[in-house]
C-alpha cells in the first residue's frame, strides 16, 4: 500500500480496550512495522466514560456511533474489543467500507457468524487479523519453531488446561461474560478457545471431539455497572440464570493422529489465569505455563542415559521470536508484550499487503471446533468437526 499512516478506530476501551491502547502506542517505539500508527479515535457509547479512557489512553478523539466510526474517511482501520455480539455487525461494515479488521476472539458468537465475517473481509480485499495473543508468547513461538524443525519427531499427545477462579462465589454478579446473548458461551468460548487455537497452531487441524459441561451456579445477582470482567450489584440485586458453561472439558483426535484433552474453567480455585499445555512427542516434549510465560521446559529423549530430565529455557534472548525488540537477556516480558506483537504483525502486513496469522480464516476454523465440541455435548457422542 502507499499509505505511510495507518489511522486507527478502536471499539471498546474497558480490559482488551485498555491492552489494544497500550500496544499501539508501543509498537512503532519498539518495532517497524512499516506505518506510523495514529490513535485517532476510541468508540463506546458513553461519552463521558469513553471520553476519560481516551484522554487517559492517548486517542485523538472519541465516537459514541461505530456506524460513525467505520464510516469516517479518516479511518484505515478498525480493531473490534466490544462483547462478542457486536464483532459481526461492526466486522462486517467495516470491511464494507474498506477498512483493515482486528477482532478479538472468539470471532463471532457463531460459526454461521464467523463464516460471513470471513466472506466479507474476503469479498472487499481487506486486511484481517484475530486477537489469539497467546501466539505471540516468544516461548510460545520457540515451541512452534521446535516442532517445525523436527525436534519432537512425530506428536503424540497435546494436553491444554486453562484455569482461572473468579466467578467461585455465587454472588458474583451475572456480568457480560456470563451472559449467552452478548459471549455465545462461557469458559469454553473465552479460555477453550486459546487453547483450541494453540493447539492448531502446534499441533494441526482437528478431525473429531467429545466434550461434557457444567453450570454450577445456576443464578446470579445482575450487575449495575460492569468494568473489564468485573462487575458490581446491590445486595438486594434480583437475580439472572447463568445460561452459559463454567467449565468445559473435551478430548480430540486431530488430523495427525495424534491425541488432545482440554479443559477449560472459570472454578479452579487458586488459579487465577492458568493457561498450559504440554505436546508430546516420539523425539521430546515440551510444556509451558502462561504465569511463568518466559519459560518453556524441553525434554530430549536424545540426552544421555542417566542424564535425561526437563531442562528450563529462558526465552529471553536477541534469537527468542520478538525479543530483540525489547531488553537485554533476562529482561522478562510480560502479558501486555504479547498484544505488541500481535499489533506489529498485524501492522506490518497491512504495509506490505500481504496475508498475516492468525486471521479470520484461523478464527472460523477455531469457532467450527467450539461449535462441534457443543454438538458432542448435546448429542453425547463423537462429533467430526469438518462436518460443520
Amino acid at each position: 500500500m502507499s499509505e505511510k499512516v495507518l489511522n486507527v478506530g478502536l471499539v471498546g476501551y474497558k480490559f482488551m480496550g485498555k491492552a489494544h491502547s497500550n500496544a499501539y502506542r508501543k509498537v512503532n517505539m519498539f518495532f517497524n512495522p512499516g506505518m506510523q500508527i495514529v490513535m485517532k479515535a476510541l468508540c463506546g457509547r458513553d461519552a463521558n466514560w469513553v471520553g476519560e479512557a481516551a484522554q487517559k489512553f492517548g486517542w485523538e478523539g472519541i465516537e459514541t456511533s461505530w456506524e460513525k466510526l467505520v464510516s469516517r474517511d479518516d479511518i484505515n482501520m478498525v480493531d473490534i474489543t466490544a462483547p462478542s455480539n457486536y464483532h459481526k455487525e461492526i466486522g462486517i461494515a467495516a470491511a464494507e467500507n474498506g477498512k483493515h479488521v482486528f477482532c478479538e476472539k472468539p470471532l463471532a458468537l457463531n460459526l454461521k457468524d464467523a463464516r460471513e465475517m470471513l466472506a466479507a473481509v474476503q469479498k472487499n480485499n481487506v486486511r484481517h487479523q484475530i486477537g489469539f495473543n497467546y501466539r505471540f508468547v516468544p516461548a510460545v513461538c520457540l515451541a512452534k519453531k521446535m516442532i517445525d524443525s523436527g525436534k519432537l519427531g512425530k506428536i503424540f499427545h497435546m494436553r491444554a488446561l486453562y484455569l482461572q477462579d473468579w466467578i467461585i462465589d455465587p454472588e458474583f454478579p451475572l456480568v457480560w461474560r456470563l451472559d449467552k446473548t452478548v459471549a455465545g458461551s462461557g469458559s469454553l468460548g473465552d479460555l477453550g478457545a486459546h487453547c483450541v487455537d494453540a493447539a492448531r497452531y502446534l499441533v494441526g487441524d482437528f478431525d473429531k471431539v467429545i466434550g461434557l459441561n457444567k453450570t454450577f451456579v445456576k443464578e446470579r445477582p445482575l450487575a449495575e455497572r460492569m468494568t473489564g470482567i468485573s462487575g458490581k450489584a446491590s445486595k438486594d440485586a434480583p437475580r439472572g440464570e447463568v445460561r452459559v458453561d463454567d467449565a468445559t472439558l473435551f478430548l480430540a483426535e486431530f488430523k495427525n493422529g495424534a491425541l488432545g484433552s482440554f479443559e477449560a474453567t472459570r472454578f479452579a480455585a487458586g488459579h487465577k489465569n492458568a493457561m498450559s499445555f504440554e505436546i508430546n512427542g516420539e523425539k521430546g516434549s515440551i510444556k509451558f505455563e502462561f504465569e511463568r510465560m518466559n519459560e518453556l521446559q524441553y525434554y530430549s529423549a536424545d540426552d544421555e542415559e542417566g542424564l535425561c530430565g526437563f531442562r528450563t529455557i529462558q526465552a529471553t534472548e536477541g534469537v527468542h521470536p520478538y525479543v530483540e525488540a525489547w531488553w537485554p537477556a533476562g529482561h522478562v516480558l510480560g502479558y501486555e508484550h504479547t498484544f505488541v506483537h500481535e499489533i506489529y504483525e498485524f501492522v506490518k502486513s497491512i504495509a506490505t499487503d500481504t496475508p498475516t496469522s492468525p486471521d479470520f480464516n484461523d478464527g472460523v476454523k477455531c469457532s467450527q471446533v467450539l461449535e462441534a465440541v457443543d454438538l458432542s455435548i448435546a448429542e453425547r457422542q463423537w462429533v467430526t468437526v469438518d462436518t460443520l
